[in-house]
């Protein structure tokens, strides 16, 4: 595996790969990497000839009093994982390379970002789409991976890319969980073995929405009240938010008759938490 720290160093490396004809393909993440990254990584390396993984914590998708200061590192630990599941560069910029001096550009996409963690994190979305479209820019990917449980995320990285003609395919990845349930998140780390059991909530309420979804429950308030009841009752948790939207555009909906998310959002100890279930009339599932 490469290393490489500059933009020229990236490209010259992709232009070589794509001339002996592979498939480019890319990883963004910002590195405390577990499960859920090399799960994305191991699609990446089945579908594509030249896999690339970015390691950057994007300081603009971080508000005032948040965690970009103490956010995880182990770039040894990244560097061997990333290794292990046969990426062929892994690129380590500065800050300095993404937003050199002069950089006054940035990305933002409206509609879908005002809700979620939009809300409780209004400039965390600007943040990340400027970065996903420098990646995007600088790596020239034929296939980019997100994990779906950032799924706000993933939603609004598909809509800037189509919105822009962005020629990359985005694609979302199934949720990696930790044997109790609780969805892989680099934030874990923060948590105390208190922390962890109480973190359970989040996904057993998704698991009982569910239920009640799979038994013919449709009704929003229905679906929803329960796990918000759930996870507001819970010793050492502050729920955020639980809402119910449509699965692609993010919209307000009283019933579910097409594809719809349950998204959850919660302070548990000093970790602030996120989880999702995707909930499909046309399979009851």
């Amino acid at each position: 595996m490469e290393f490489v720290r500059s933009i020229p160093e990236l490209r010259a490396a992709v232009r070589s790969a794509r001339s002996h004809g592979k498939t480019i393909g890319l990883v963004p993440t910002m590195g405390a990497m577990h499960e859920g990254h090399y799960s994305l990584m191991r699609r990446a390396r089945l579908e594509c000839g030249f896999v690339v993984v970015s390691l950057f914590v994007n300081p603009t998708q971080f508000g005032p009093n948040e965690d970009l200061s103490r956010y995880p590192r182990d770039l040894e630990g990244d560097a061997a994982g990333s290794a292990r599941e046969g990426v062929d560069m892994l690129f380590i910029p500065t800050t300095d390379e993404v937003y050199p001096a002069n950089h006054k550009t940035s990305v933002a996409v409206s509609g879908l970002t005002e809700r979620l963690c939009g809300r409780s994190r209004p400039s965390h979305f600007q943040g990340v789409t400027t970065v996903v479209a420098k990646l995007f820019g600088m790596a020239q990917p034929d296939r980019a991976y997100f994990g779906e449980k950032d799924y706000q995320q993933l939603q609004v990285i598909r809509r800037m890319t189509r919105d822009l003609d962005i020629p990359v395919e985005v694609i979302g990845c199934p949720i990696v969980r930790e044997s109790d349930g609780v969805a892989m998140s680099s934030r874990n780390r923060y948590l105390s073995a208190h922390d962890r059991v109480a973190a359970r909530v989040l996904s057993r309420s998704l698991a009982g929405a569910r239920q009640r979804f799979a038994a013919g429950e449709r009704s929003v308030e229905a679906l929803v009240n329960p796990v918000r009841a759930e996870i507001s009752g819970a010793t050492g948790v502050a729920l955020d938010y639980a809402e119910l939207l449509d699965a692609s555009e993010l919209s307000e909906i009283d019933r579910v008759v097409a594809p719809a998310v349950l998204a959850v959002a919660a302070k548990v100890g000093p970790a602030r938490l996120i989880d999702n279930t995707v909930l499909d009339p046309t399979t009851g599932a």
